[in-house]
């Protein structure tokens, strides 16, 4: 419960309808998209302006109340979780489009923004803004920054890391900084740009941000392969790339989830197959795309593809993308908790990686379907579970925490696109060992030298012990 004079505070700045503390408001604010994790908020505040989102983190670093930044909470590592309680910041009302420079090829936008709407509207211009992760119809611009998301496009065109390049951020101290702006070089000190984007919410809060925009494509195709053998669909993954094609979107299913996508959204997956690749091409001219799209159609007939289906018009080419970005929700329909994570590995490495996950799943007896980028060997192992069975969470727990340990040994990452957060704290050590813990300690000190952002994400209280794989 927030101090009686931080509360009327509050409520004097915002009102009674931006000032929420009822038990309701706490509850829907206290989890999100993360299974198993839920904490609640002292109160949830709807700022509309920086002035504002200025006077409440002064005010929260006066009296050394926690403050959670929160978009739409679709983030799957329980980075909005308000674990410590605190102050929810919901960025919801300020979810503005404030300019679209169709000269400097720029857009500048609020952090409330829903990531679909923007695509939409940028697409009506003409233009393009690549990052799509697959939560972009709920999603925000603010929760894509703070997380570093990703997307199916991830290959060709990069993350949200490569399209922002300026930013609007208040300090904990209630300080306004701005970082870079419609550049495409500047190099005056430190990347401050870069350091707060997927920062999720431990240094500052975003109220604005500048993002690069591209030409829009002219041409499009997408086409689907079939493999019995899903080292076939990882060679032609590697001999794709290797031969100078870069594909916009390269997608990789296992068996198991093809099944399950297939079951609900009867498009005609092959369900008998162990592997299929979904591969889309873009560009401006349609000979150079249907070029690319000839010479990767021979490469996996080269290496064993049982069928190859290029999509006849835009209607079925959708569908098939679909069908790959609804696999999470899809999977969430055959049990009561479904935990995805995204083990990231070289992509010479994803056949290896998908085998030890299916090694792996077999060995602690939960059910692993796995999907993702293939393109850039950003995996999405995916256990159907119930949060009800303590015994089966347990043993959930350790085969992830042994598919981490796997990542890092094929030379790979506990997380290519979904953040640390609170669930994998506990495994960050793994990757960046304790001299990089260190550093990363010095610079939230720097920035929030009073802990109070968003506390309990990022940094463990204690390091997970390293576990010894037996093959």
């Amino acid at each position: 419960m927030l101090d009686s004079e931080v509360r009327q505070s509050l409520l004097q700045w915002l009102g009674q309808e931006r000032f929420r503390d009822d038990q309701e408001t706490l509850v829907t604010h206290s989890y999100d998209a993360t299974p198993m994790l839920q904490s609640l908020p002292d109160a949830v505040v709807y700022p509309e302006t920086t002035a504002e989102v200025q006077s409440i983190l002064r005010l929260a670093n006066e009296h050394r109340i926690p403050i959670v930044p929160r978009g739409a909470a679709s983030n799957l590592c329980g980075g909005t979780v308000p674990v410590q309680g605190g102050i929810v910041v919901a960025m919801s009302r300020m979810n503005k489009l404030l300019e679209l420079d169709t000269v400097n090829l720029t857009a500048t936008v609020q952090p409330g923004l829903n990531t679909k709407k923007f695509h939409q509207e940028v697409e009506r211009r003409g233009l393009f803004y690549p990052p799509d992760p697959s939560s972009m119809v709920i999603s925000t611009l603010g929760g894509n920054i703070m997380e570093g998301a990703g997307g199916l496009r991830g290959l060709k065109y990069g993350t949200t890391k490569d399209y922002v390049i300026g930013l609007e951020a208040v300090l904990p101290s209630g300080e306004m900084i701005r970082t870079g702006g419609k550049l495409y070089k500047d190099v005056a000190g430190y990347d401050l740009t870069k350091l707060l984007v997927g920062s999720e919410g431990t240094l500052a809060l975003i109220t604005e941000a500048t993002l690069k925009l591209l030409p829009a494509p002219g041409v499009r195709q997408t086409m689907l392969v079939a493999f019995a053998d899903i080292y076939g669909a990882a060679r032609s993954v590697s001999r794709i790339v290797g031969a100078r094609i870069i594909p916009a979107t390269l997608e990789i299913m296992d068996q198991a989830t093809i099944r399950v996508v297939e079951d609900y959204n009867h498009i005609g997956l092959p369900t008998d197959v162990q592997a299929i690749l979904l591969i889309e091409q873009d560009g401006q001219e349609l000979e150079h795309v249907k070029k690319d799209m000839n010479d990767i159609k021979n490469i996996c007939a080269a290496e064993g593809a049982t069928d190859i289906r290029m999509a006849q018009d835009e209607v079925e080419a959708e569908q098939l993308m679909m069908a790959r970005r609804s696999a999470l929700s899809t999977l969430a329909r055959i049990s009561p908790t479904t935990i995805l994570e995204d083990a990231t590995v070289p992509r010479s490495a994803i056949a290896d990686m998908i085998l030890a996950i299916n090694r792996i799943a077999e060995k602690y007896r939960v059910n692993i379907c796995t999907f993702g980028h293939a393109g850039d060997g950003n995996l999405h192992p995916t256990c159907t579970t119930d949060a009800r069975n303590e015994e089966e969470i347990h043993r959930v727990e350790e085969a992830f925490a042994e598919i981490f340990e796997e990542a890092i040994s094929l030379g790979g990452t506990i997380t290519g696109e979904h953040g640390v957060g609170t669930v994998k704290a506990p495994y960050l050590e793994w990757k960046v060992g304790n001299a990089g813990i260190d550093v990363m300690k010095g610079i939230k000190q720097v920035f929030d030298p009073a802990g109070i952002m968003n506390p309990g994400k990022i940094f463990a209280k204690s390091s997970r012990k390293r576990l010894v794989i037996s093959k």
